[in-house]
């Protein structure tokens, strides 16, 4: 096995950005969910609630971050990140922290292209704010995470998304509603021949980083939200499909793992793969 492509997405719930290599930090790639869109109550937003997301670009020059929507004229947004805004409180899921406000000019910027009503803001993680994961999976009891919903990695086995899209195949007679990988929002992507191996892989050791598999990710309606376009699928699938052969009692309609990695380092595409066996 190998990795077959990386991902970060800077903003939570926007665009990704692939990599050929990537930089791993104890709570994720570098710069991956290292911001989010806040409303008025200061709470978090995703495409849940609002997949024009999915429309927002996201690319680096340098260390300035460069906003665009897909299919707009409008002019980009050039932000320089800071860590030294106000701090406003946030809410992600039941994490109460405080994150920095990278201003009004790129909160103005947001609203309107992305067309929010209300005082929605643009929030980076505050180094001394750090996010604990779940407590029942962490494996020392200290990890923590960006702004991801709750753990630092996303993995996904590339045999598994190629069974979706069969059943999908089988099911309408045709590709129309076969789906790309980034309905997933991976941020490594493993190229196997055995689809949903991965419920069983309890470590990977990728280039010579380890990451510990430690928590099967239910999946929602974000999965039939269109990562180019914004739209939902009127028939809602592949969920509805998922659904089919992947749901389980009381953990959801599952695809993809979530990971903890032992130590940082760097990873690229075509890195080897190797699954460990518990000591």
């Amino acid at each position: 096995m190998q990795v077959q492509s990386l991902f970060i997405y800077p903003i939570k719930s926007c665009r990704g950005i692939p990599l050929e290599r990537a930089s791993v930090t104890l709570k994720g790639f570098e710069w991956d969910r290292e911001f989010t869109i806040a409303d008025p109550a200061g709470m978090f937003i995703t495409q849940r609630q609002y997949p024009q997301l999915a429309t927002l670009l996201v690319r680096f020059e340098g260390e300035t971050m460069v906003l665009g929507i897909d299919g707009q004229k409008s002019e980009p947004f050039y932000l320089n990140p800071t860590l030294e805004g106000k701090e406003t409180p946030l809410q992600i899921w039941r994490t109460q922290t405080r994150a920095i406000d990278q201003g009004n000019e790129v909160a103005n910027w947001l609203q309107a292209a992305l067309k929010l009503e209300g005082n929605f803001r643009l929030l980076r993680q505050s180094p001394q704010y750090p996010r604990p994961v779940n407590s029942q999976y962490a494996i020392q009891g200290n990890e923590t995470v960006s702004f991801a919903d709750s753990y630092p990695f996303l993995i996904v086995n590339t045999a598994s998304l190629d069974n979706l899209n069969q059943r999908l195949k089988q099911k309408y007679g045709d590709d129309s509603q076969s789906v790309p990988m980034n309905r997933f929002r991976p941020n490594l992507v493993i190229e196997s021949n055995e689809a949903f191996a991965e419920d069983n892989w309890d470590a990977l050791q990728i280039g010579e980083l380890t990451f510990d598999l430690v928590k099967p990710c239910d999946r929602c309606i974000v999965t039939t939200t269109d990562q180019a376009s914004g739209h939902r699928n009127e028939r809602q699938e592949p969920l509805k499909t998922l659904s089919t052969f992947r749901r389980f009692s009381q953990a959801g309609i599952l695809f993809g793992e979530n990971a903890i990695p032992r130590s940082t380092g760097e990873i690229k595409t075509r890195d080897r793969v190797t699954i460990l066996t518990p000591s």
